[in-house]
């Protein structure tokens, strides 16, 4: 029976080398002779040993598990295209893109050992693989605003067309085909476009196991919380329970999502990690908290938090700013704050090497901004997510009129006439995909990188934020996720 073991979105679990030892031990206990390892993008980056190897951590992981395959997530481009190349030259992993194209319009990474496509041998039957990424990662990732992005699903079609015709000319056929995907949503168009059995997916940091029509779609989540177990032919457990209902099983591939729990660290990897945490010297307590912050995805997309209110008030007292405001996205997942906050702690919450930014925006301006916080003005994630806390502002969001009832600034209604500055990550003054109001025009000045404000505000102002009202939420249920 031909498998494969899939994992995505991993990013900061590295942070924790026990923890990605664990997640690599369950890998290598799922592989085997009848399986291969691929991966499908946010491998590399972010979170603090990323940023500290420049991503090349994940060398280590791919060594460890024998990962054959992987495509670029909007995160590998994090430290930009040059130092990517660089990896992908040394990775024993193959990097598999149909879609992402270079400063001069060329595929991406072809001298370093990029392919559109590719197929290998597995237990007897040969599978191809095709991979693909979202093509708004040159707005989401500004170290990717100089490549570009063709049509995912086209791009996929040809390949898949090319892999097919070789593959019959070389008298070989192909048995299985599985899109490598760091599309999230748009997994469902590849299903529907495409003549595929599996697509497996990433982006999205909430599992899937499910089927559009006879193509399976999986994806494991975020921060190694499960790994994937894709079987062709034969039945399969789904989230532990029953096998997929409908189709052929012996023809029609099925899914089970494993926790790393439980399993054996490899102790090689969980050493080589150490290593390289350690030569970074990010020990340096810069706070101490007396009751834990959190900082999971449905905390910080559920409205006002006690760590979103932290990175706020740090932003707006690094500029002196009118308003601070923090994207929800931006606050990585990862175990809560509890006594002594490191600087690595806080490198962490915001892996980006991006500074603050100061924006000088009209009051009109700033009431747009704030009503972007709330799901129906963003173009990515689930329709319950919220997506920003402030600093010296106040909005009483109605969800079912989808209206702000109130946005004040400094206790005072917003004037729509006045002008206000507003300290944010310089990501939003580059992103059209969250707070599309904000743009680089609006810019006026900027501070240190964000996770350096952090820790100067830490030591001059302590860590100890408080619920006090900021965001009001009303006709509203439960919420959870991440994504950036």
């Amino acid at each position: 029976m031909v498998r494969l073991v899939h994992y995505s979105d991993i990013e900061n679990v590295f942070d924790a080398p026990e923890r990605a030892a664990r997640l690599a031990g369950r890998i290598r206990e799922l592989s085997g002779p009848d399986a291969a390892v691929v991966a499908t993008g946010d491998t590399t980056a972010p979170g603090v040993l990323s940023l500290v190897a420049t991503g090349r951590q994940v060398l280590d992981f791919y060594a460890a598990t024998d990962t054959r395959l992987d495509t670029f997530g909007n995160h590998e481009f994090d430290y930009g295209p040059d130092p990517l190349r660089g990896l992908v030259d040394d990775a024993t992993a193959t990097f598999v893109s149909a879609n992402v194209r270079d400063e001069d319009g060329d595929p991406f990474g072809r001298d370093e050992g990029v392919v559109p496509w590719t197929t290998r041998r597995i237990d007897g039957a040969t599978v191809g693989f095709v991979g693909v990424t979202d093509p708004a990662t040159d707005s989401l990732n500004p170290m990717a605003a100089d490549l570009s992005f063709d049509d995912p699903v086209a791009a996929a079609r040809d390949a898949l067309a090319e892999m097919r015709a070789e593959a019959a000319e070389n008298g070989e056929g192909l048995d299985h085909a599985v899109v490598l995907s760091h599309l999230g949503a748009g997994d469902d168009d590849l299903a529907r476009e495409l003549d595929v059995d599996a697509v497996l997916g990433g982006h999205v940091h909430s599992p899937r196991n499910e089927r559009v029509g006879d193509t399976l779609l999986v994806r494991p989540g975020v921060n190694g919380e499960a790994v994937v177990e894709v079987e062709f032919g034969g039945a399969a457990a789904v989230d532990g329970a029953a096998a997929v209902d409908g189709g052929d099983e012996s023809v029609t591939p099925t899914a089970t999502l494993h926790e790393p729990d439980g399993a054996e660290p490899i102790a090689a990897l969980e050493a080589a990690l150490e290593e390289r945490m350690g030569a970074a010297d990010l020990g340096e307590v810069v706070g101490r908290v007396d009751e834990p912050i959190e900082r999971t995805g449905e905390v910080v997309h559920g409205g006002e938090c006690r760590v979103g209110n932290f990175v706020a008030d740090a932003f707006r007292w690094a500029l002196d700013a009118d308003v601070g405001l923090s994207n929800a996205g931006g606050l990585r997942q990862g175990d809560p704050w509890r006594g002594d906050v490191t600087k690595a702690d806080l490198i962490s919450l915001i892996p980006f090497e991006e500074p603050v930014a100061l924006a000088s925006v009209t009051g009109a301006e700033l009431r747009d901004v704030l009503r972007e916080m709330a799901a129906p003005d963003v173009d990515f994630g689930k329709d319950d997510w919220w997506h920003g806390h402030v600093s010296n502002a106040r909005v009483v969001w109605d969800a079912d009129a989808e209206l702000i009832l109130e946005a004040a600034v400094g206790g005072e209604p917003i004037d729509p006439e006045a002008r206000y500055t507003v300290a944010v990550s310089e990501y939003l003054l580059h992103s059209d995909h969250e707070f599309p109001t904000l743009a680089q025009r609006h810019r006026v000045d900027e501070a240190d990188i964000q996770y350096e404000v952090l820790a100067d505000y830490a030591r001059e102002h302590g860590i100890d934020p408080e619920i006090e009202g900021r965001i009001e939420l009303r006709n509203r249920e439960g919420v959870a996720g991440e994504s950036r």
